[in-house]
């Protein structure tokens, strides 16, 4: 445990500070509607970590959260509006926006919604469909 990685986020203006301690379940990009319109950009980069190596060091008061579906608990800063994490219990993960921990090297292994893509990537990484099947999703591999 005391060799694990502790990398340090926040938001936007700093009132809400994070640690993550270890290593993501997984990184890559979504390309559903729902990440493009709340990233405001045409694909969010991802990392899925498990609940327990999040822990809110400053500010929890400042969180706010909103849910336009049940699998999608997103979370942000009352004060400055800066986008941190979305937690998704039906699969038992927190997303924390790869930009929100700058000190972790994104390695994306996966894109997925791929079929609502309006940016093509050509990175020789899986497109998936919708979600791999152990996330509940058809396990579809679109191509490039």
């Amino acid at each position: 445990m005391a060799n694990e990685s502790v990398y340090h986020g926040s938001c936007f203006c700093g009132e809400v500070k994070f640690q993550v301690t270890g290593e993501p379940e997984a990184m890559g990009y979504c390309h559903c509607e729902s990440c493009r319109h709340w990233s405001a950009g045409p694909v969010n980069a991802f990392t899925l970590w498990k609940p327990t190596a999040l822990k809110v060091t400053h500010g929890t008061e400042s969180i706010g959260t909103y849910n336009k579906t049940p699998i999608s608990f997103r979370k942000w800063c009352k004060k400055c509006g800066g986008h941190l994490f979305t937690d998704h219990p039906t699969m038992g993960l927190v997303d924390i926006y790869a930009a929100m921990i700058p000190k972790l090297k994104f390695t994306p292994g996966v894109h997925v919604h791929y079929q609502e893509t309006v940016l093509r990537i050509h990175d020789s990484q899986p497109k998936m469909k919708d979600m791999p099947k152990e996330m509940g999703g058809s396990g579809v591999t679109l191509s490039e």
